[in-house]
């Protein structure tokens, strides 16, 4: 049964999101902003911007951390929208919960900056840890919707070109197949006030500009995902991206490749970077670490 807290934050999602009878681009840049005015970053937090191998980026740390752990966190937002300021705070409570250092890129926007502009970013903000004196062993990638796509793309352009991977990656409600044939995006439609297909199809044709769909570096469903680092992937059962999460990891699993998928019933996309103090997200984030853990740190045990 979904929390009084969530549903009241759904419901103010879902009053201010159907005033739109049109969607463009300050809409889709200005819909984050909204969402983010509900988030609160705790003082101790600190910020530190920083170019990340030519990427504008940002440390965020909590006040005890490991420095020899990275966490590499790419923001959702369709390639369209969505920056550093308004990804704060979830990269600060994921910083909090595992007590590591998180850098987030500002990977540059479409329309102005269509694919491969922001997977070219992503690898570089990747590359420029491993130059800077961080072992891959000792970093994992978490990436949120259209940053979920974008964090398996990387992973795939890591590998191609022998880069040492990092330890694992966390995918939240990712965005895996911008050909949109998911049949949860029709099931779904109605049921999910945080995403819909007018959107999506928006972002698509923004990003990918003349590349084609089934691109496996745009859609990395349909990429050979052998020899990927371990994969949590966290969806919410009404989602309209949720077949592109289930889909992933039958398709991770058949390719010798750790999947731990794990569906929320009842819950919308992205529903774990909602405010911090209701239940489903603090036990949703609490899945993550545990996760995380396993593999950055080798000191618990997951099921997979």
């Amino acid at each position: 049964m979904v929390s009084k807290q969530m549903r009241r934050v759904l419901k103010a999602i879902n009053a201010w999101r159907t005033t739109f009878s049109e969607y463009n681009i300050e809409i889709s840049r200005s819909s984050l902003d909204h969402i983010a005015e509900f988030q609160v970053i705790p003082d101790d937090i600190k910020f530190k911007q920083v170019d990340s191998g030519g990427v504008p980026a940002e440390w965020i740390r909590a006040p005890i951390i490991n420095g020899d752990y990275v966490i590499m966190y790419l923001h959702g937002g369709g390639y369209t929208s969505g920056t550093i300021e308004n990804s704060r705070e979830f990269a600060a409570r994921l910083s909090k919960l595992l007590k590591v250092r998180v850098l987030l890129p500002g990977y540059r926007l479409a329309p102005e900056n269509p694919f491969p502009v922001a997977l070219e970013d992503s690898v570089s903000a990747y590359e420029w840890l491993l130059l800077s004196g961080i072992k891959s062993k000792n970093t994992c990638i978490v990436g949120v919707s259209a940053g979920g796509g974008l964090a398996v793309a990387t992973l795939l352009k890591l590998r191609n070109r022998g880069v040492d991977l990092p330890s694992s990656a966390v995918l939240i409600s990712p965005w895996t197949d911008l050909t949109n044939s998911g049949e949860s995006i029709r099931i779904n439609a109605k049921k999910d006030p945080m995403l819909h297909l007018e959107e999506l199809d928006f972002y698509k044709r923004n990003y990918l500009g003349d590349n084609d769909p089934l691109n496996p570096l745009v859609s990395p469903l349909f990429a050979d995902l052998k020899n990927l680092p371990p994969l949590f992937i966290q969806a919410g059962s009404i989602e309209i991206l949720l077949d592109d999460s289930t889909r992933l990891a039958e398709k991770a699993k058949k390719a010798g490749v750790k999947a731990n998928l794990d569906i929320w019933d009842d819950m919308v996309h992205t529903f774990v970077t909602l405010d911090p103090n209701i239940p489903e997200t603090i036990q949703a984030a609490e899945r993550i670490k545990e996760f995380i853990e396993t593999y950055l740190f080798k000191s618990t045990s997951i099921e997979i």
